[in-house]
């Protein structure tokens, strides 16, 4: 915004006003100066998509492994190791049995 020294008091008072307005600077400042307002002028850190979306989404990515695994296009060893453990306690009788599959219901079915 050009501020002259021959300006009209009214067209220094419209020139500050119309700075002000449209966000600039409304008085004359130095480059030290102008680096402050440009730094101020930034979006603050916490509305930065950059900043707040830095991580991964873990759960749309476990999701997805998880679907991934039951199509059988993903191997968990992890996961396929828990669940062989599992299945072998289970075989061992370590772990009780839901209801309907105890003794009783194997008798049943046997007769």
């Amino acid at each position: 915004m050009p501020f002259t020294p021959n300006m009209s008091n009214y067209a220094y008072r419209m020139a500050r006003l119309s700075a002000r307005i449209f966000g600039e600077v409304p008085r004359p400042t130095t480059s030290k100066s102008m680096k402050v307002v440009s730094f101020m002028s930034q979006r603050p850190r916490d509305l930065d998509p950059e900043v707040v979306n830095l991580y991964p989404p873990h759960v749309e990515y476990g999701k997805l492994i998880e679907t991934l695994r039951d199509h059988g296009l993903f191997r968990d060893e992890h996961l396929d190791f828990k669940e062989e453990m599992v299945r072998q306690r289970i075989l061992r009788g370590k772990i009780k049995p839901k209801k309907g599959e105890g003794k009783r219901a194997k008798n049943k079915e046997i007769i």
